[in-house]
Parts: structure tokens; C-alpha cells; sequence
């Protein structure tokens, strides 16, 4: 799977080092020392990279092991989306873009749905890297094209590469900036990425091969703009291109029927609907109701209150529509309500605290959520990298020496990791809790006043405002007000609209309180990633770290992540992250969805067995013209 070349002269020049040489015994040593071989630097070739280990797959391989290789194409897969767009550029700050708005790009490097460590070459076919990932070499395909059918080349991947560097949101800036110290053309198909010197380079090769690629010539002589929003999508050379759209209503995706990479290993048994089609509704009851009727064919739902009740329509009864409960191996999404660091009032790590402890998941679990949940505790929760009781030895190997520096307190070497609070199923409000709650508001200083309002010695009210576009948080966030404000909390929770939304909590503004959103946790193998939602230089400028959260001990055990040499390095430190995390209780847990409630119309088919880490629906599911025949004639699709 791997071959080793031996290195350049430039490679031998840069470990020739000599020293001053005093003595004509010395200098006679040294000359001949020239004649010596010197070790050379050794080179993988290969077609793709793991974080960890060996490639599963070898270089021969035809299709990956989860598809059909014989799916048939045709036929149209049909979804819905929330709110409104107005630009198909995923890349901008700048306005709403639409769903699936990067299915037109592809990267040189591409993961698969079964190996969290992978990354096979797509647009190239071989790289070259040495031992210590210092840098890579991509050997670019000759065959791959734009969706126009011009011809992509090295030119496009250094004008891509310097397009996110320059232009790209800050937080991927920061990255470029600081990680990659050169990128050079070699050949018209062949460039090079050299990182920067002291830069963990574990990951660095696969972040290199992560990189969209994007046509010069069409960016140039177009004169688009990567920063601003555009209803006119840029050249790319993926599968599906624009077919149409209604802007704020619908977008149709048509597959590219002169696809370069069609017969592609890593394409076999993929892209196989010739359209994809979204739908846009206001809100999801909306949606629900257009999915029974049959104006869309495939819904993901998230509501269980709805998948427990509502599922039972016609079409599901007469076989119709399929409803299925599918497996998955995926980290919880996190899903918490993340504080405002920036605001004076959530400083105090005990009112943070008391504030997490007014959220009654077991309540919500049983009387909204007809108990289809689980409690969110760690922010790696469903996986080994979630903190679990007092640390191990091990974290405390890595946790001991940021104690000794004075960057955290020695509690945490021993302190059990916080969870999310336990609370009465029986009643929304957990007396229990409550008096908690209130001890260590007092002892924070903020006291409730004869209006039972709580206020500092300022005379400030604390305040908690919260704000999302999601009505279908209503039921669950009102409840959590109405607990806040019998602890004397000025708590309210408003729906705003997407842009509104988008715009508040999004640099420079970050204007909220709190915000119940998605943390980010990096997957099931975090990298650099993180430093973009947690480090502090990402504090202000980064949108994956809307919180604001900075901590020097949690920037110093980020590069222990980077630079981790396995896996189970990687599992013991961020376990180590995971208990710093939580004990500051930056956030309120919530709850995540264990498994993939699917409902579809009975037209699809699918592999038997799903790999762990995708559903997918749009990548390796097929169309059966026979079946939706059938259910058009029945009268339930339209």
C-alpha cells in the first residue's frame, strides 16, 4: 500500500551540518565524512492517507465496500429545507446560502463513511509525503474537468488555496496563515504544500487534501467574489451541477452527465440520482404537511413527538411511505445552550452552573419528547473520548503539569466531571435543583430582591436572553424560561428569522446571551479543527466559537491534540479536554437523537447494511422507476 522513495539532494545538502573545524585531523575526518552515504529522507507514495494506522483499502480497489457497485442511475431524491436562501455561496459570511450549495465542489483528498481516519485521493493519484508529514506532494489526475470541461490543473489548486488563505472566513485564515509556509506549482499536475516548521504535522496532509477547489479562469474573468454572497455558483468539477432554482423556494441539482470521475473507485455506486431537489417551507409543520402529501420524498425527522404520533398518515399504513429507525455511529452533535462569555454576567463559573442546573432534561425526555432521547453530558458524549467519573491516570499525566503552571485548579485531578443535572421526570421545576441553584447565586453575589428579581450590587438584573429561528424549540426553551425565572432569572426566549439570526450571532456582532446551538467537538477524530471553536485567538473572529471561550491551558492541551502519535493518545487527551470543559460549565447539555429516524416513499433502495458514520441517502441510495410507478398510480406521490 506504501512505497518508500529515497530523498533529493536538496534532502542530503539540508542534513549536511558541519561545524568549525580547528584541527587538520578534524578537517580530515570531516572531508571524508563527505564521501559517506548520508541517510536519506524517506518517501511514501501512496493513494491516501490515515491519521493513525494503514489505508483499509489498497490501491486497487474498485468501489468502496458499503455501496452497490451496480446501483442503477436515474430518477429524483427529494428533501426540504427551513426558511428561505438567497446565494448559492457556502463559503461567505455574507447572506443565507442555499442547501447542498457545495455539491458542486469536490477536494483532493476525500474521507468515506465507515473509516474516521481515511483519506483517499480523489483528484490525484498518488501523494507523496515523508515520515514526519512535514509536507506533501499531490500528483494530480490528468483526467479531471470542470463541470464546463475544462481541464483542472495545479494552477487552479494554488489559486483556490490562496483564494481561502486571502478570503476565506477568519478562522480558515488563521489556519492557512500560520500552518502552510509555502504552496508551489511543480508541474502543470503536480504541487507541493510545505508546513510551517514546529506545526504539529499529523493532520497537515489530509488539511491540505481537504482544500475546495475552484476554477481560476471562471473566478477571474467572472469577477466573483469568495467574501460576498452570489446566486450564480462558482465552476467546480463535481457530479452535480445547477439545474435550476426559485430563490427562497426551491433548488433542483442535476447530475453532471459528462461527470469526470463517473467510473472513479470512490464514485462506483455513488451519485446515482440524475436530480435532487430541495423544497423550502417556513416552518417544519409545514414541511410535514408536504411530505404526506408527496410534494417531497425523503424527510430526516427530528421531532419526536412526531415520529411517536404523526407517522401513522395513509400512505405509511398502506406501505407507501416506509418508516425506519436506522442505526448511528455518530458522536452526539453536541446540542447545548452555549453562554455568552463576553457579557459581565456569566463571568462567574457558579452562575453559569446555576444556570445549567434550571434545564430538566428528564421532564422534557418524558412529557415532550416521549422519552426518544438521551441526556447530552460530555461534549464527545456516544463516544470514548467522553470524561467519565475522577480521571485516569493518564489524564492526569497530562492535566498535572498544566496545575503545576497555575493554569487550572488542582480539583480537577481529582473532581469527578460534571454531568448534566439529574431532575424530577414529575415536575418541570426541580426544587432540589432550584435550592442549589439559589445557594450558589447568593454566594456569586447575586441576590433576589423583594420582586424576587435577582441583581448584583450594582443594582444589574441578571439577564438572560436567548434567541433562535427554530419554532420547534418553543416547548422545550419555555420550559426552561419559566424554571429560570423562578429562580429569579430575567430569562426570555425568542424566535427571530434566519438572516436576523444569522447576523446576531455571528462575528463581529455576537449579540445574545445565550444561544441553543450545536458545540463544536470536532468528530470522532478532532485536529486542528478545534483551535477554530476553542482556542483563544479564535475568540472574537470565529463563528465556531461563538461563546467566546478562552482558556491558556485548554490553547496548550489543543496543540496536544494536533500533535497526539495515536489513538489512543488523542482518546486520553481529549478526555483530559473534555473534564476542563465541563467543569467551567461553559455550556447546558441538552439532548441529541441516538438514532436516524428516516420516512420515505417506497421508490428507494438501499445497501443492506449502512456504514456507521452516514445515512446516505443522497450519496448510495438508488431510484426504482417500477416502485415509483406503482405508487403513482395508487395516487400517493404526486
Amino acid at each position: 500500500m506504501r512505497t518508500g522513495k529515497r530523498g533529493t539532494a536538496q534532502a542530503k545538502a539540508a542534513r549536511l551540518n558541519l561545524g568549525p573545524v580547528f584541527a587538520t585531523g578534524a578537517l580530515i575526518a570531516a572531508l571524508g565524512a563527505l564521501a559517506l552515504p548520508v541517510r536519506a529522507e524517506t518517501v511514501i507514495t501512496s493513494h491516501g492517507i490515515s491519521t493513525f494506522g494503514d489505508l483499509a483499502l489498497p490501491a486497487d480497489f474498485t468501489h468502496l465496500p458499503y455501496v452497490n457497485p451496480d446501483a442503477p442511475k436515474g430518477g429524483e431524491m427529494s428533501q426540504w429545507a427551513p426558511g428561505s436562501f438567497d446565494s448559492f455561496n457556502p463559503y461567505a459570511i455574507a447572506g443565507n446560502s442555499a442547501a447542498l450549495a457545495s455539491i458542486f465542489y469536490e477536494s483532493i483528498l476525500t474521507g468515506t463513511a465507515d473509516d474516521i481516519s481515511a483519506a483517499y485521493c480523489l483528484l490525484c493519484e498518488t501523494m507523496e509525503y515523508p515520515e514526519d508529514r512535514s509536507w506533501v506532494i499531490f500528483n494530480l489526475r490528468k483526467d479531471v474537468t470542470f463541470s464546463d470541461g475544462s481541464p483542472m490543473t495545479a494552477e487552479d489548486v494554488l489559486f483556490s488555496y490562496e483564494l481561502f488563505r486571502d478570503k476565506g472566513i477568519p478562522e480558515y485564515r488563521s489556519v492557512a496563515n500560520a500552518k502552510f509556509q509555502s504552496v508551489e506549482v511543480l508541474d502543470p499536475h503536480r504541487i507541493k504544500f510545505t508546513f510551517t516548521p514546529g506545526t504539529p504535522f499529523r493532520d497537515m496532509p489530509g488539511q491540505a487534501g481537504s482544500l475546495t477547489i475552484f476554477s481560476k479562469k471562471d473566478y477571474e474573468e467572472n469577477k466573483r467574489d469568495l467574501e460576498k454572497s452570489s446566486l450564480e455558483p462558482f465552476l467546480g468539477t463535481g457530479a452535480y451541477v445547477l439545474e435550476s432554482f426559485k430563490p427562497g423556494q426551491q433548488v433542483i441539482y442535476a447530475r453532471d452527465m459528462d461527470y469526470w470521475g463517473e467510473k472513479h473507485p470512490l464514485n462506483v455506486g455513488q451519485n446515482n440520482f440524475d436530480r435532487i431537489r430541495i423544497e423550502y417551507f417556513a416552518d417544519d409543520n409545514a414541511a410535514f404537511e408536504a411530505f404526506k402529501g408527496g410534494v417531497y420524498t425523503f424527510r430526516n425527522e427530528s421531532l419526536p413527538k412526531r415520529w411517536a404520533l404523526e407517522y401513522e398518515f395513509p400512505a405509511v399504513q398502506s406501505g407507501g411511505v416506509v418508516k425506519e429507525i436506522l442505526p448511528s455511529g455518530n458522536i452526539a452533535g453536541g446540542q447545548s445552550i452555549i453562554f455568552n462569555l463576553r457579557r459581565a454576567q456569566f463571568q462567574d463559573p457558579r452562575v453559569r452552573e446555576a444556570l445549567g442546573l434550571m434545564f430538566n432534561f428528564e421532564w422534557s425526555n418524558k412529557s415532550l419528547f416521549y422519552d426518544l432521547f438521551a441526556r447530552v453530558n460530555s461534549i464527545w458524549e456516544n463516544s470514548d473520548m467522553a470524561a467519565v467519573g475522577a480521571p485516569t491516570p493518564e489524564e492526569v499525566a497530562i492535566l498535572q503539569p498544566l496545575v503545576d503552571e497555575g493554569l487550572l485548579p488542582a480539583s480537577i485531578l481529582t473532581a469527578e466531571v460534571p454531568a448534566g443535572s439529574v431532575s424530577s421526570a414529575d415536575n418541570a421545576l426541580d426544587r432540589k435543583n432550584l435550592r442549589r441553584a439559589s445557594q450558589l447565586l447568593d454566594e456569586a453575589g447575586w441576590v433576589a430582591g423583594d420582586d424576587g428579581i435577582r441583581r448584583n450590587d450594582k443594582g444589574e438584573t441578571l439577564r438572560m436572553e436567548m434567541v433562535h429561528s427554530r419554532t420547534d424549540l418553543l416547548p422545550v426553551m419555555n420550559a426552561y424560561v419559566e424554571n429560570l425565572r423562578a429562580l429569579g432569572v430575567d430569562a426570555s426566549f425568542d424566535i427571530i428569522d434566519d438572516p436576523q439570526l444569522q447576523e446576531r450571532a455571528s462575528p463581529p456582532n455576537f449579540d445574545f446571551d445565550a444561544l441553543p446551538t450545536t458545540v463544536v467537538n470536532g468528530g470522532p477524530e478532532p485536529g486542528g479543527v478545534l483551535k477554530q471553536a476553542w482556542a483563544s485567538v479564535a475568540k472574537d473572529n470565529s463563528s465556531r466559537n461563538r461563546m467566546g471561550y478562552a482558556n491558556p491551558a485548554v490553547d496548550k492541551m489543543l496543540d496536544l491534540v494536533e500533535s497526539a502519535a495515536s489513538r489512543q493518545d488523542l482518546t486520553n487527551v481529549i478526555k483530559a479536554l473534555d473534564r476542563v470543559l465541563r467543569s467551567e460549565f461553559v455550556i447546558v447539555p441538552r439532548y441529541y437523537k441516538k438514532d436516524n429516524w428516516v420516512a420515505y416513499y417506497n421508490m428507494y433502495e438501499r445497501p443492506e447494511t449502512l456504514p456507521p458514520y452516514a445515512v446516505g441517502e443522497l450519496a448510495f441510495w438508488w431510484y426504482n422507476p417500477e416502485k415509483a410507478e406503482a405508487l403513482k398510480a395508487s395516487g400517493a406521490l404526486k
